[in-house]
């Protein structure tokens, strides 16, 4: 197999960082046990990535209104829809993982209608969808929709936000062209042994 670059950009060495740049870096390679490369990516900005993982952080870790499943499957079909790669396998592989289903992570990147989810998380990724899409034509009735499924606004607000934020980083990664792990793909495939 051939080297891929991770970014059509420079990656500065990691002990040129600023301290909390790397700190951050260095904990989720002991978590993961890799590095993933939207943070070495992102790391030769460091104010970016400080604002870039802390609004991530703020939508995506948090218990309140969805599941952590929940909103990695918003990430995972809006960012199908945004034809991004990085975020596609990235998030599979955690949606994997938080979900226990090795199939749903591709069944929504390639179509969310036809995945094994129940009627609210369609009525979820149906709102998130037009989010990613057609932002524009979000009206009333759309919030209605979602309230007859038993969102509150919050949660509302959550769905559109994380369906948002990806927007933006999906294209982020695009324009960069900054390659998915290797790692991602096979997490959460198989049972643990």
């Amino acid at each position: 197999m051939t080297e891929r670059a991770i970014s059509r950009f420079p990656l500065p060495p990691l002990d040129s960082l600023p301290q909390d740049v790397r700190g951050r870096i260095l904990a989720v390679q002991e978590k993961a046990g890799f590095v993933p490369n939207i943070f070495l990516a992102l790391a030769h900005r460091p104010a970016e990535f400080h604002a870039f993982f802390d609004y991530h952080d703020a939508l995506m870790e948090k218990d309140a209104g969805l599941t952590k499943a929940e909103r990695e499957m918003i990430v995972v079909a809006t960012s199908g829809a945004n034809e991004c790669l990085y975020c596609v396998v990235a998030h599979g592989a955690i949606l994997r993982i938080r979900a226990k289903n090795p199939r749903l992570a591709d069944q929504l990147a390639t179509n969310h209608r036809k995945a094994e989810i129940t009627p609210r998380q369609r009525a979820m990724l149906d709102y998130a969808m037009k989010v990613a899409l057609r932002a524009q034509e979000i009206g009333d009735e759309d919030h209605a929709a979602l309230r007859a499924h038993g969102f509150d606004d919050d949660a509302i607000w959550d769905i559109g936000a994380i369906a948002a934020f990806f927007g933006m980083s999906n294209r982020i990664v695009n324009f960069a062209s900054i390659a998915p792990n290797d790692e991602f793909y096979l997490m959460g495939r198989l049972p643990r042994t």
